[in-house]
């Protein structure tokens, strides 16, 4: 629900009373009414930036649909990360938008090998060293072609000059086609790197163990094996996956995952160690002895095309490209709800602090791109 959405149905409710009090009481609650709005300046400072207090006037900011906008004119962005008041975006044709104090600077990428131009293919996932202000490192999936084939690969990028350069690859040969590329990656409160793999419209890998493709896969961040993974000198953490796009986990350390199913049956999984995730024997609400089924499903009759996800204050904040909304998970009701709307496609969400970050993705090739799209937004979440 938008802000002006939500002034009307305050205003709705206060208007009902003027009938039946006095007029000091008017006066009285019109003052509590314009203290409480989200968009008027006042002394009451919204958290942004992972808990700092900025004092905002909404009326100068610019907005679509009450959703202010950071960033505009990107082209086709994928993966939203923060580094203190900086935000970096990755988009698929291979560069790093920098955004910063209402800027935005086009890094390039160079890369050792050339960018695969299938659907869904480029550069897809980007997360930050934990270090980052020290090392400038991040780590990359990307999708590739050579005189070899077609396929994705997991790198280092280092930050020199407003240049990423490729510098180690921690994993390649990840299995890739025409679609279903996977390309998630995020790094877990364990400290390890977590990388989403597709199954590259080869249904059958999902439930090859010996294959990376349809996948959770899980490594140092040198690109080693982690001792504690589930199957011996194996990156395989969970399998029976056709095409995860989202990574996140909750406060306490459970992970879920965001996977697109075949036309509709999508799934929010809870991802445990090792377990098989059904795709392609079981999808949606069906179940199999040995194979887990999933927390939320659109069903066989909508489809979500859910991307990637965070965790906020017990609920789940999912993109959605073909449902073209932010769904709002709640972990303990098990209700779900649609939060943002009206912007077309989207791609990425981020939490900090308070704040929810998103991307539109109508440059894709699938959507209805407006003018000046895509976009970064942010709301928010205390106001919806």
């Amino acid at each position: 629900m938008v802000v002006s959405e939500i002034n009307k149905e305050r205003e709705g409710a206060k208007m009902k009373k003027y009938f039946v009090i006095p007029l000091f009481s008017i006066l009285f609650l019109l003052g509590c009414f314009a203290n409480d709005q989200p968009n008027m300046k006042s002394e009451e400072s919204k958290p942004v930036n992972g808990g700092e207090i900025a004092v905002e006037d909404e009326e100068e900011s610019q907005t679509v649909n009450g959703y202010e906008i950071i960033a505009e004119d990107l082209d086709i962005p994928w993966a939203i990360e923060k580094s203190e008041n900086t935000i970096y975006l990755s988009e698929r044709p291979g560069n790093i938008v920098k955004v910063e104090d209402g800027e935005t600077e086009a890094q390039s990428v160079h890369l050792e090998k050339e960018l695969a131009t299938a659907a869904e293919a480029g550069l897809l996932g980007v997360v930050l060293d934990p270090q980052f202000l020290e090392t400038q490192l991040a780590y990359a999936y990307y999708t590739y072609e050579d005189e070899d084939g077609q396929f994705n690969r997991v790198v280092t990028l280092r930050l020199e000059d407003n240049v990423w350069q490729e510098e180690s690859v921690l994993l390649d040969h990840i299995p890739s086609g025409n679609v279903h590329h996977g390309g998630r990656i995020k790094i877990g409160p364990d400290e390890k790197l977590y990388v989403a793999t597709g199954d590259a419209a080869e249904p059958q890998i999902a439930q090859d163990r010996d294959s990376l493709g349809g996948k959770i896969l899980r490594m140092n961040l040198d690109g080693s094996i982690p001792d504690d993974n589930p199957f011996p000198n194996s990156y395989v953490y969970s399998y029976g996956h056709r095409n995860p796009q989202g990574l996140t986990w909750s406060s306490n350390g459970t992970m879920y995952s965001s996977e697109h199913g075949q036309t509709a049956n999508d799934e929010i999984n809870e991802i445990k160690s090792g377990q098989n995730y059904g795709w392609p024997i079981i999808e949606g609400r069906e179940e199999k002895e040995e194979m887990l089924s999933p927390l939320f499903t659109s069903g066989s009759e909508e489809t979500w095309a859910p991307s990637g996800m965070d965790y906020y204050d017990g609920k789940l904040y999912v993109a959605t490209l073909r449902g073209e909304a932010v769904l709002e998970f709640d972990l303990e009701t098990g209700e779900q709800r649609e939060v943002i709307s009206d912007i077309g496609r989207v791609r990425d969400v981020y939490v900090n602090g308070n704040s929810l970050y998103f991307i539109s993705n109508n440059t894709d090739g699938r959507g209805e791109p407006d003018e000046n799209d895509d976009r970064l937004y942010r709301i928010w979440l205390k106001y919806y």
